[in-house]
């Protein structure tokens, strides 16, 4: 059997996607490590992967993140440039057969190439298309007339030649790998009719088995279950959380799970009515399966998870691709866009009903449901893997 490298970062959102195909590869008895943070050691090694660990640069909560796209672009180059000699000194004496590697985990493509080992990529996020540096380009334009983005962009691309990367383009690099697995509803994918199929091979969302994450039982009583989860990274929102107690709280029949993370504590949240239960986390997708309705940052997992579970969504994006992910919840017919910061208890509660209320919204939340769950799965990506060995 073979050893295959899975090199990633420590965030939920880049490792939860894979989690299940790693686990998967290790059933049929090949030999997976995991290149990693220590600090997520125990969801890396419940998969049956080895961890190797390294040491990660990111920020670990949202404070730390603060700063437009080119501040967050060079904390993600930042931490490349710190993985790759970890992982040359990890992986030298231990060779795998394959690497695969998160989008952000791409120091694992350059030891490929120096290696003469072949690298796959994982995107937990969608991919580029024919056309996407054209369109990309005005934005990657206003970036670089930033002195702080064109250093950026500089010191990238000197990376890439210092490491005889066979592409020296930043953009080429990340978002043109030589095979990747894409595991997102393929109705999330922009453009998706103008993806490289030769490229990239969609499997959707792989969730698997996740009940060492804990169970959720529906109250008896609730007639409806709305879930507010701002996902695991941007959770210090401590007003919008109020404003979420105020509008969904005294609705009549619905009963509305409130997970606000480790940054805010309950009693910050006022009086808290019976129909309304706090966590600091929550196993999201039990309770998804058991709810009518997801207030999301529509990160890419959850925005899958809301689709697998053919739920109507309000969605509060704050970074990265959540803005892109809530405007096609919306196109798609089965969300609402708001502003985290500025919406009311009252236009909240609007959103909800209208959402729920609309048989347009059930007859596509339906059929997107249908879709996500027969894109593949774990069974498939690992059938792909084991033939690029």
């Amino acid at each position: 059997m073979a050893h295959i490298a899975m090199v990633s970062i420590p965030f939920h959102g880049h490792v939860n996607p894979s989690a299940e195909i790693i686990r998967t590869l290790v059933a049929r008895g090949h030999r997976v490590t995991h290149a990693n943070d220590a600090r997520f050691a125990e969801i890396v090694t419940s998969t049956g992967a080895e961890l190797v660990p390294y040491a990660s640069r990111l920020p670990t909560n949202d404070d730390e993140w603060d700063g437009d796209t080119i501040d967050q672009l060079t904390l993600f180059l930042d931490d490349a440039v710190a993985m790759l000699p970890q992982l040359r000194e990890a992986y030298g004496g231990d060779r795998p057969d394959l690497f695969l590697y998160d989008i952000a985990g791409a120091p694992a493509r350059l030891l490929g190439e120096q290696w003469g080992i072949p690298a796959v990529q994982l995107s937990p996020t969608y991919v580029a298309w024919d056309g996407y540096e054209q369109e990309m380009a005005p934005m990657i334009d206003a970036m670089r007339a930033d002195p702080r983005g064109a250093g950026y962009y500089t010191r990238f691309a000197a990376w890439l030649t210092s490491e005889n990367s066979s592409t020296r383009d930043s953009l080429s690099f990340q978002g043109r790998p030589a095979r990747a697995l894409v595991l997102i509803p393929r109705a999330l994918q922009p453009n998706a009719d103008r993806v490289d199929p030769a490229v990239f091979d969609f499997v959707g969302p792989v969730f698997g088995d996740r009940s060492e994450q804990g169970t959720w039982q529906r109250p008896a009583g609730a007639e409806k279950v709305l879930l507010v989860s701002l996902g695991s990274a941007f959770t210090n929102h401590a007003g919008f959380y109020r404003r979420c107690v105020e509008a969904f709280g005294s609705l009549p029949g619905w009963h509305t799970v409130l997970q606000i993370g480790d940054r805010v504590e309950e009693a910050e949240l006022g009086e808290v009515p019976d129909s309304v239960e706090v966590h600091p986390w929550v196993p999201q997708l039990a309770v998804l399966e058991q709810s009518d309705a997801f207030l999301t940052h529509a990160g890419m997992g959850g925005s899958s998870e809301g689709l697998y579970c053919g739920l109507p969504m309000i969605t509060a994006p704050q970074a990265a691709d959540q803005f892109q992910n809530a405007d096609q919840l919306t196109a798609l017919g089965v969300g609402h866009r708001i502003d985290l910061e500025t919406v009311t208890a009252a236009e909240l509660r609007d959103h909800l009903l209208t959402l729920t209320s609309d048989p347009a919204v059930a007859a596509r939340c339906a059929e997107l449901r249908q879709q996500v769950r027969t894109e593949g799965g774990a069974a498939r990506a690992a059938d792909l893997i084991e033939k690029m060995l």
